[in-house]
Order: C-alpha cells, then sequence, then structure tokens
C-alpha cells in the first residue's frame, strides 16, 4: 500500500465531475487500498479518488475507526437515489481544505446504490454521520467542496 498525495483546494482535479469505474480490476482495488491507507495516514473518515488526482467516481469511508474497531465502506460508482425531506446542519472538515471547518446542511439519511469492487451492485440505506460522510464524498465526485456548500466557521 501506498500513501498518495493529496490534492488542496484549487487543484483542477477537484472541480472536474469524476468518470464512472469501467473496469473492476487489480487497478481499481490498489487505488482503493492506497485511498485507505492515504485516509488513515491523514487522519480522516472519508477519501474521494478525486482527492488523490484520480478523476474517477470511487470513495471510501470508515466514520467508526477513531473510536471503535475500523469499518472500512468501499462506494464505485455510487447513486443517491432518495434523501429525507428533513436536513441537518454540522460542522465538517475536508482532508483538502485542511484547517478549516464548515456548517454544511445535509439530508437526515440517504439511500444509496453503488458497486463494490468486483462490480456487484448494493444498496442501502445510510444515516447520521455515515450520511454525512457519504453525501461529503459524493460532492467530491462531482466537483463541489465544502467550501461551495457551507458556511466557514
Amino acid at each position: 500500500m501506498t500513501i498518495r498525495a493529496l490534492r488542496f483546494e484549487g487543484d483542477p482535479v477537484l472541480q472536474q465531475v469524476a468518470t464512472p469505474v469501467a473496469q473492476f480490476d487489480d487497478d481499481l482495488a490498489r487505488l482503493v487500498r492506497d485511498m485507505f491507507e492515504t485516509m488513515y495516514d491523514a487522519p480522516g473518515r472519508g477519501l474521494a479518488a478525486p482527492q488523490v488526482g484520480i478523476s474517477q467516481r470511487v470513495f471510501v469511508v470508515d466514520t467508526a475507526w477513531k473510536e471503535a474497531d475500523p469499518q472500512p465502506m468501499i462506494f464505485v460508482n455510487p447513486q443517491i437515489v432518495e434523501t429525507s425531506p428533513d436536513q441537518a446542519t454540522g460542522l465538517e472538515g475536508c482532508l483538502s481544505i485542511p484547517g478549516q471547518s464548515f456548517a454544511v446542511p445535509r439530508p437526515v439519511w440517504i439511500k444509496l446504490v453503488w458497486q463494490d469492487l468486483t462490480g456487484v451492485v448494493h444498496e442501502g440505506q445510510f444515516d447520521g454521520v455515515q450520511a454525512v460522510c457519504i453525501c461529503h464524498e459524493f460532492d467530491h465526485l462531482n466537483g463541489v467542496l465544502i467550501s461551495q456548500t457551507g458556511v466557514l466557521q
């Protein structure tokens, strides 16, 4: 595994809509392993491929590892298919905007469809911190940073 260099606000790759993953192969598996290594080292709770300079629709999340046993999750070609009508605003940080926090409104829960590393399709509902983190990383896949959607705190 390799710790990859993070990209920071202003980098063009963070402003692009990422392309769908088409090949579920060793290169994708290696990218995901490196992303986890980079995320844990940073230390963060989520990391999208554009944040390491790869414009593909993949992100990793582990909202538990700082307080409990790791629960790594991989999302390839994710699609948010439903969101709660209710929103909550919370403070978020971003590895691509170090040292700053933003108040960002997010849905209380989301339903997501995604693929795993082998291309198998999954569907699930997420709430709380997981929903926030998934929405945050999903924004990265669409070229959106929290500095565009939140209020600096």
